[in-house]
C-alpha cells in the first residue's frame, strides 16, 4: 500500500527495500491478490449505482458537488510531524468512518520499539520535492 503511494522516478535505480521485489510495470498494473480486484470492482459498481440513483433523484449538480468536495478533502493533510493526518472530513464524506479494518489496530508504527519521532523539517522538504527519501525515518 505504501509503495504505490510513493513517487518513483524512471531514471532512478530500483530500490528493493523500499518498493519490494515486484515493483515492475506488471506489479503496478495488477493487484497483489485476485480477490482484491474483485473487491475493488464490486465497490466501484456500487458507487456508480449510488451515483446514478442520486443523479436520477437530485440531478447531476449534487454528484458534481460531491466529487469536488471529495477532491478538496482528499488533498487536505496535516504537515508531517508528531500527529498523523486523519483525513476526517474525507472519511465523513465517503462514509468510511464506520469501516474498522485490521489496519486500524494492527502493526501501528507508534507501538514499535524501533519507532523514531519524524523530523518535521525533513518531512516538508520531501513533500515539497527539495529532498529525497522517506518522510519518516522509521519507515526505511
Amino acid at each position: 500500500m505504501a509503495s504505490g503511494s510513493m513517487k518513483r522516478e524512471i531514471s532512478e535505480t530500483h530500490d528493493t527495500l523500499r518498493f519490494g521485489l515486484n515493483a515492475g510495470v506488471k506489479a503496478d498494473l495488477a493487484p497483489p491478490h485476485p480477490l482484491q480486484s474483485t473487491i475493488q470492482s464490486e465497490a466501484k459498481f456500487w458507487a456508480d449505482k449510488k451515483k446514478f440513483g442520486t443523479e436520477a433523484i437530485y440531478g447531476s449538480a449534487l454528484n458534481i458537488r460531491k466529487d469536488l468536495d471529495a477532491q478538496i478533502l482528499s488533498r487536505f493533510q496535516r504537515p508531517p510531524g508528531a500527529l498523523p493526518s486523519s483525513m476526517l472530513g474525507y472519511e465523513a464524506l465517503t462514509g468510511s468512518l464506520d469501516d474498522f479494518g485490521f489496519e486500524d489496530y494492527l502493526n501501528m508504527p507508534q507501538d514499535s520499539d524501533s519507532f523514531r519521532q519524524p523530523d518535521m523539517h525533513h518531512g516538508m522538504e520531501v513533500r515539497l520535492g527539495l529532498s529525497k527519501g522517506p518522510i519518516c525515518p522509521s519507515f526505511n
